[in-house]
């Protein structure tokens, strides 16, 4: 085994549980524009996939360039201010990556949403200065399930895809880490086990994690 291990986290389901927030906002969103998507809709077309694409489903035609940007902030804008009196990190989360920071591995954050979501988080999930990666949605030209958000973090983390761990709550996001060839944790915040791809290991929270459970994962 190498020596060195870096573990990357996505943001939304995987450092908060965000989903219900996100729920909230696009259907105020929508509901401005006469949409009215069901729960079953959503989760199969919003959790863990990009503003881009969720947008274009729904209003069923291509939203991009200057539109795209409109809309995704004013979006963007409701979920920040309905979710910001809520931001709770799920259980262990943060003793967990002090424990993974103490042990030497690397760390990193990797997320399909905007920087301003991400920057809300890290103001009240004490966990910034403990990150060597922070990757948002403007860091990278391709999506999830692409693996570029993944490979990008390894490259700025100084390590291989092979040394790395993803924390991932999504169809997209756990698709995105096996493309790019690293180990992945599916945390079943927003679906179940038979709804993911093939994980290396599974948890509903941190509360058991340590450094030594991602260590026997290699």
């Amino acid at each position: 085994m190498k020596e060195e291990i870096a573990v990357i986290f996505d943001m939304d389901g995987v450092i908060c549980h965000t989903n219900p927030y996100h729920s909230m906002a696009f259907r105020e969103f929508f509901s401005k524009r006469d949409l009215s998507p069901t729960d079953e809709e959503f989760a199969m077309h919003m959790f863990g996939k990009s503003n881009s694409y969720i947008l274009s489903h729904f209003l069923q035609r291509v939203i991009e360039g200057e539109e795209l940007l409109q809309m995704e902030n004013e979006k963007e804008s409701l979920f920040r201010q309905i979710y910001e009196p809520y931001i709770d990190p799920i259980e262990g989360i943060v003793a967990f990556i002090h424990d993974l920071h103490s042990n030497g591995s690397k760390l990193g954050v990797a997320t399909s949403a905007p920087q301003a979501n991400l920057d809300l988080i890290l103001t009240k999930v004490p966990i910034r200065s403990h990150l060597g990666s922070i990757m948002a949605s403007e860091n990278v030209k391709k999506h999830k399930p692409d693996p570029e958000v993944y490979l990008t973090s390894a490259k700025n983390l100084g390590v291989e895809p092979d040394q790395c761990v993803v924390f991932e709550d999504s169809f997209s996001g756990v698709s995105a880490a096996i493309n790019a060839g690293m180990r992945v944790v599916g945390v079943l915040s927003s679906h179940t086990k038979e709804e993911l791809p093939p994980c290396n290991l599974y948890i509903e929270n941190y509360r058991e994690m340590t450094y030594q459970k991602i260590k026997a994962l290699f």
